[in-house]
């Protein structure tokens, strides 16, 4: 298990072509399983990957999960996170990566890791960010949502539309982009709850970005840690106030679209500010 320093990553991970952040709250239980099948997958590459867990101040045992998982041939890591908040970990997360690509996925992996290969095959051939999207044709989605869930799951996509007009899909929790691009986009991000999704999303576009998106094969797994009742609130003002900001930014827009990879690994970007984050031997 690969151990970190802050601001330094294991030289088996800067020596990485590819690092997948996974954040996780009080995820002990289904971590382990999710890991084995990430790690798996990426060991099949034809890139040098790595895997970054950040701890979302989880009470729980998360950090022993991760600790105690098995050295493979894919480096595994860990960062914590003081404050919670899905955003504030997957913020944090790329903001430590330094290699040329770089992407998060859900603790369950709801998500197939098949599509993993799709998108590093886009990464490499240039696409800036590659994201998942349910809602494509060619998709496989296997819901056990309520009908007040749905709805609420509609009304989202009605206001995050506003926002990013091209993505179908801004909620799945497979995304995957160019390591320089995601590191400036994430950087100034002020999202810290569910909704981080839409401002990283639309600040990649600000930057020059195009957005690409594939089908995936998608099924609902019990334990999320969102809850329509104690989060629906705090998610639509989010959007909102990603929206205000939107329409307010000053920002210069860089273009940031990466060329054809043709090395596996470009020289270390210099270390980046992670914010109320500490490190956690892994």
């Amino acid at each position: 298990m690969a151990s970190t320093q802050c601001g330094r990553p294991p030289a088996s991970i800067e020596r990485a072509a590819i690092e997948i952040v996974v954040p996780a709250r009080n995820e002990a239980r289904r971590l382990p399983e999710g890991l084995a099948r990430l790690c798996q997958q990426a060991a099949a590459l034809p890139m040098r990957a790595a895997v970054v867990v950040v701890d979302s101040a989880s009470t729980d045992a998360t950090a022993a999960a991760v600790r105690d998982f098995p050295r493979g041939p894919v480096p595994v890591s860990l960062l914590r996170c003081e404050r919670p908040g899905k955003g504030i970990a997957v913020r944090a997360g790329l903001l430590a990566t330094r290699a040329p690509f770089v992407g998060f996925c859900d603790a369950d992996m709801a998500t197939d890791l098949a599509a993993l290969e799709v998108a590093v095959g886009l990464l490499a051939a240039g696409h800036p960010i590659v994201i998942g999207s349910r809602a494509l044709d060619g998709s496989v989605v296997e819901a056990r949502s309520s009908a007040v869930r749905r709805v609420g799951a509609a009304t989202f996509r009605a206001l995050a539309r506003q926002i990013v007009p091209d993505a179908t899909d801004t909620q799945c929790g497979f995304k995957f982009f160019s390591g320089p691009l995601a590191r400036a986009a994430a950087l100034p991000l002020r999202t810290a709850g569910f909704a981080f999704d839409v401002e990283l999303i639309a600040r990649c576009q600000r930057l020059g970005a195009t957005l690409t998106e594939i089908p995936v094969h998608w099924r609902d797994v019990t334990g999320s840690t969102f809850s329509v009742s104690r989060h629906s609130a705090a998610v639509f003002r989010d959007v909102a106030a990603i929206w205000l900001r939107s329409r307010t930014s000053r920002e210069p827009a860089p273009l940031l679209q990466p060329a054809p990879l043709h090395t596996p690994t470009p020289p270390p970007l210099p270390a980046q500010p992670i914010g109320a984050m500490g490190t956690t031997p892994a």
